[in-house]
């Protein structure tokens, strides 16, 4: 079974400094249908100004994944972890027993495009943890490309919880197919660009929760750029 996610059905949040379409209830955004998948709380689309960010704030107990699209992300937290995040590179905050952080826009000038992710861990009060890696941007051009999982490889960022995040940029007529297991389910967001997903065409901003299905199959239709969540 699949079941799409509009891009255009997505809540909004727009501060003028911030444009942030949300695929999952959040903030003053909230649908009882839409509360997440699985283990996948959050997937909020941020658009922020040159010399604009999040003041610092607190979480907890949530695993929080950062991918930057365009531009970069300057990130600080409580933990003393740090960084500019790029197109490239993927974070992961760990909240486990409190955090508090901030992002801003590491540019004065030019937007920056980013992607928040929360994962409800599966264990509460854990230390909390900042990571950063570099993935290989070449071999997403000819694969699936891990960047987080609780059994994590070949780089890749260890998350608290039985799931597996893959990454692929494809051209026009390139194909991937990710098989899912028995029992396991699938979510897929179109970070950019079309896509055909098991037959079905999606667009930018969509999303789709697949279930009961052997495999994702992927399509380009063009110059696009696909996030896959294999979860529990």
């Amino acid at each position: 079974m699949i079941t799409i996610r509009p891009a255009a059905e997505r809540g909004r949040t727009d501060w003028g400094w911030l444009d942030s379409r949300h695929t999952f209830s959040f903030g003053e955004y909230y649908d009882p249908r839409h509360m997440g998948y699985r283990s996948l709380r959050v997937i909020n689309d941020d658009r922020v100004k040159g010399g604009a960010g999040f003041g610092t704030h607190g979480h907890r107990d949530m695993e929080i994944l950062s991918y930057v699209l365009e531009g970069s992300l300057a990130h600080e937290d409580s933990t003393g972890g740090g960084g500019v995040i790029r197109p490239g590179e993927i974070q992961l905050m760990r909240a486990g027993t409190g955090v508090r952080h901030s992002e801003r826009n590491a540019s004065v000038t030019e937007p920056v495009h980013f992607l928040q992710i929360w994962i409800v861990p599966d264990t509460r009060g854990l230390p909390p943890r900042y990571d950063q890696r570099a993935f290989d941007v070449e071999a997403a051009r000819r694969g699936f490309v891990e960047l987080a999982s609780s059994a994590p490889a070949n780089g890749s960022i260890r998350v608290h919880q039985d799931l597996a995040l893959w990454m692929a940029r494809l051209g026009g007529g390139d194909e991937r197919v990710h098989p899912v297991a028995p029992g396991r389910h699938a979510w897929v967001h179109v970070a950019r660009g079309p896509v055909t997903l098991n037959g079905r065409p999606l667009d930018e901003g969509d999303s789709a929760a697949l279930s009961d299905e052997p495999e994702v199959s992927l399509v380009g239709r063009g110059d696009a750029e696909v996030l896959l969540f294999d979860l529990a």
